[in-house]
C-alpha cells in the first residue's frame, strides 16, 4: 500500500513539474450582425474586430482557450436582399466586446515540441459574453436606452494553423456566435413600456455574429507530460 501511494505522489509530482505548453497572442479580421436589421449573409464582414488570445495545450489533440475581442457590430438594412428592408431603412453601429472560454480540438495531431513543421485543421467551442449598448428604433431613428447588456452565446470556429517556426503559429479561422437575445439589433427594448410598440422582426430567432480573420501566437513552456484527458 505504502509502495502504491509513493508511486502515486512521484507520478503526480512529475505531472506537475513539466508544464503544458501555453500560447499567447492577437487575433486579427472582422466581424458581421446577422439578425433583424441589415444583410443576411453568414461570412460577410464589414467592421474590424481585434483581440487577444491564450491557450493552453493540454494534449496533441484538444486546448483550453480563451479571448477577448473588441468590434462594432453595424447592420444596414440598405445592404439587404429583402425588398422590404431596403424600404424599412433600418440601420446601427455599436461597440461591442466579447469574452470567450472553451476548448480547441485539433483534427490531427499537433505536437508543439515536433522538429518539423505542423499544420492542422481545428474546431473551436465553448461559451461566451457579449456586452452591448441597448438601443430601439422609433421610427427610423436610432434611440439609445443609456445601458448594456451582457447576451451568452455559444461560439462555432472553424480553423486551419500551421507552425511558421517552433514558438510562432498563424491561424485563418471563421466563427459564428449563437446568441441568447434577440436584442443585440434593438428589435426587443428593454423597458417593458417600449416593448410591444417598438418590436419588429421574427420574434422566434436570436441574433447571430461573425468572426472572421487571423490569430498569430507565441509558444512557451517546458515539454508536456500529456494527460488523457
Amino acid at each position: 500500500m505504502k509502495l502504491i501511494l509513493i508511486n502515486i505522489c512521484i507520478c503526480f509530482i512529475s505531472a506537475l513539474s513539466f508544464s503544458q505548453i501555453y500560447e499567447i497572442g492577437g487575433f486579427i479580421g472582422g466581424s458581421n450582425f446577422i439578425g433583424d436589421v441589415g444583410s443576411t449573409t453568414y461570412i460577410n464582414p464589414n467592421e474590424p474586430a481585434f483581440g487577444g488570445v491564450i491557450k493552453w495545450n493540454r494534449s496533441r489533440r484538444h486546448a483550453f482557450r480563451a479571448s477577448l475581442i473588441y468590434t462594432t457590430l453595424s447592420a444596414n438594412d440598405v445592404e439587404s436582399n429583402d425588398p422590404r428592408r431596403k424600404l424599412r431603412g433600418y440601420s446601427f453601429s455599436a461597440g461591442a466586446l466579447e469574452a470567450s472560454l472553451g476548448i480547441e480540438f485539433n483534427f490531427l495531431d499537433f505536437d508543439l515540441h515536433s522538429a518539423v513543421p505542423l499544420t492542422t485543421p481545428y474546431l473551436y467551442t465553448g461559451i461566451s459574453i457579449l456586452n452591448h449598448p441597448n438601443f430601439y428604433f422609433s421610427s427610423t431613428d436610432l434611440v439609445s436606452e443609456q445601458t448594456k447588456s451582457n447576451t451568452f452565446g455559444i461560439p462555432i470556429t472553424l480553423g486551419l494553423k500551421t507552425t511558421l517556426t517552433p514558438h510562432i503559429i498563424v491561424a485563418i479561422e471563421v466563427g459564428a456566435r449563437y446568441s441568447f437575445s434577440d436584442s443585440i439589433d434593438g428589435n426587443d427594448p428593454e423597458p417593458d413600456n417600449l416593448k410591444k410598440r417598438m418590436r419588429f422582426g421574427n420574434f422566434n430567432n436570436t441574433d447571430w455574429y461573425m468572426f472572421s480573420g487571423f490569430t498569430l501566437t507565441y509558444t512557451f513552456g517546458r515539454k508536456p507530460c500529456y494527460c488523457d484527458f
